[in-house]
């Protein structure tokens, strides 16, 4: 009996490593919060201060925008590359956004301020 359930365990793995019906990311597209971004040739994300969450929001979007100044016209750039900025509650905070819920950049910093406003700095 206890082989039966090692083959039948055998028999699920490949279905599991290959998504099978229940994987949650069945499409590509849907792991993206800017699916269609078209990065700028070169284009190399500059190094950032993590945000943790105990420095104000607005400051540290002030700083990141400094440093993506070069590409303030590319919005769909500034979204994606945002998450480089961020650790522990922010950046599970960006990862669960629903890209339907983020229309542009100003969009994302105002969510973003709303999120943090809980340390007093907002």
């Amino acid at each position: 009996m206890a082989e039966m359930g090692k083959v039948d365990h055998l028999k699920e793995r490949p279905r599991a490593i290959e998504g099978g019906e229940d994987y949650a990311f069945a499409k590509l597209e849907e792991l993206f919060l800017v699916p269609y971004i078209i990065t700028p040739p070169k284009f190399k994300v500059p190094d950032f201060d993590e945000y943790k969450g105990t420095t104000c929001p607005k400051n540290h979007l002030k700083m990141y925008c400094r440093k993506m100044g070069a590409y303030t016209k590319n919005e769909e750039l500034l979204i994606h590359s945002f998450q480089e900025c961020l650790t522990e509650v922010a950046v599970t905070w960006y990862t669960n956004l629903e890209p339907s819920r983020v229309h542009s950049w100003k969009n994302l910093m105002v969510a973003f301020v709303r999120l943090c406003q809980y340390n007093g700095f907002g």
